[in-house]
């Protein structure tokens, strides 16, 4: 029996913005990505005789993270799994597997928990059975498995565009304390999506070359302190609701100069604008970590997870104390980036 442990670790969203829609239904995507040090363990097991090229998933669930458990397929439809069967069925492995998921990312939290598990099982497979695949090989395989499994595949802090798969490395981001809480409600990732097209009409009349309906320019929104919206970026109003377009490229310009005032300040993700005002806890959350002392908070991916960046240790800690201490929060997390 042959035997390795793999790492899945959480992602973020630094900046999260959607520009258009593609003719299948795809949204086009510009978002930055980090990964955090909240991570799933994957244990790959293979055998020594031959076999059928079976797959086996054991799910062991943190029992301080509960809820989501549901969510989490323990059979052949959890990405891990459909990660090591695309694999091992286009190489011809037929020794048999065992996966021994340790669940510790929250489920369906706008984390990539089910993504993170699936480029573990990726890199774990290849190597396990010498199958010679380079990165970019792993990510070509991994979008067919989910949009940000190519993401997951490479890790560390990164522009992604296009519905995800098309990644520019970027320096590691300056360092901060990263509270995570998620509070006890699931958010359709559909239905955010199908939410914000409703508000933000994309102009089918003037498509790109490519087919891609684009948003129209909108004016800057003013400065503003609170949870919701965001401090910096592009908004407009549309039935009396905010929908606001964060400035991904200053984002990326303030990670590349190492600047971690300018990085904080200009976070944003417009799924908030669906996302908050149906489900006002996710502000409640923002608004909480920024009278704690974050240096700024925000909501990842569709949600319902809300992160804050902290610059001091001390404040960090208190922060996490106060959350993790509420009985309705038992998914609180205190982490840092990654690497």
């Amino acid at each position: 029996m042959r035997e390795m442990t793999r790492k899945a670790r959480a992602k973020i969203n630094l900046g999260l913005d959607v520009i258009g829609r593609f003719p299948n239904g795809y949204h086009d995507l510009r978002m930055v990505m980090q990964t955090v040090d909240l991570c799933d363990e994957l244990i790959l097991r293979a055998s020594d005789e031959g076999g059928d090229g079976s797959i086996r998933l054991l799910l062991k669930q943190d029992t301080s993270v509960s809820s989501g458990e549901e969510l989490i397929p323990a059979d052949e439809s959890n990405l891990a799994c459909r990660a090591a069967r695309m694999l091992m069925d286009e190489f011809g492995v037929r020794k048999d597997l065992e996966i021994v998921l340790k669940k510790q990312i929250p489920a369906a939290a706008g984390l990539a928990g089910g993504s993170a598990d699936a480029a573990a099982v990726f890199k774990g497979v290849n190597e396990l059975f010498a199958l010679g695949l380079g990165e970019q090989e792993l990510r070509e395989r991994g979008v067919k498995i989910g949009a940000d499994v190519p993401y997951c595949i490479m890790g560390g802090t990164a522009l992604a565009e296009g519905i995800g798969e098309r990644l520019t490395r970027l320096p590691d981001a300056p360092q901060a304390y990263v509270l995570l809480v998620k509070p006890p409600i699931c958010v359709s990732t559909k239905y955010v999506y199908s939410s914000l097209d409703s508000l933000d009409s994309f102009d089918l009349r003037e498509a790109n070359s490519d087919g891609r309906s684009v948003l129209p320019l909108a004016g800057r929104h003013p400065t503003l302190r609170a949870g919701y919206p965001p401090t910096a970026g592009r908004g407009r109003f549309r039935d009396g609701q905010i929908v606001f377009h964060p400035d991904i490229d200053g984002e990326v310009q303030a990670i590349r100069g190492g600047d971690f005032s300018r990085m904080a300040a200009l976070m944003g993700n417009v799924l908030e604008s669906v996302t908050i005002p149906a489900f006002p806890v996710v502000g409640e959350i923002k608004e909480r970590m920024l009278i704690r002392g974050a240096v700024n908070a925000m909501m990842s991916g569709s949600g319902p997870t809300v992160f804050g960046l902290f610059d001091d240790r001390g404040k960090a800690e208190r922060a996490y104390a106060d959350f993790s201490g509420e009985e309705s929060l038992n998914e609180v997390f205190l982490t840092t980036f990654w690497p």
